[in-house]
């Protein structure tokens, strides 16, 4: 019985990993990415300093849209593999049915 559960939870573990789309997360940075990050952490750095209460509404919206970008594109160069919570469990719970 425990091995029939233990395997029904392996499979529905499988299930809850989520592998972010793109390169394999071992793969190094060429250098044109690095100086895209680079140019990126700059540009943020920049729009937490500005004062967006003398901003109008507009140009507010214009720098979310532009931070949206950015975060899309850094996540799309430092690709890497997610876990779900639901998956850390069934996994947590798996060790401790095996052991």
């Amino acid at each position: 019985m425990k091995k029939l559960v233990a395997v029904l939870a392996l499979f529905l573990s499988v299930q809850f990993l989520h592998a972010a789309p793109g390169k394999n997360p071992k793969e190094e940075l060429t250098e044109a990415q690095k100086v895209r990050l680079t140019e990126i952490e700059n540009r943020i750095e920049v729009i937490k300093t500005m004062d967006f209460s003398s901003m109008s509404k507009s140009e507010r919206k214009e720098v979310r849209v532009e931070l949206k970008e950015m975060k899309d594109e850094a996540r799309e160069l430092g690709s890497g593999v997610y876990l779900s919570i639901g998956a850390i469990i069934i996994i947590i719970l798996l060790l401790i049915l095996i052991a």
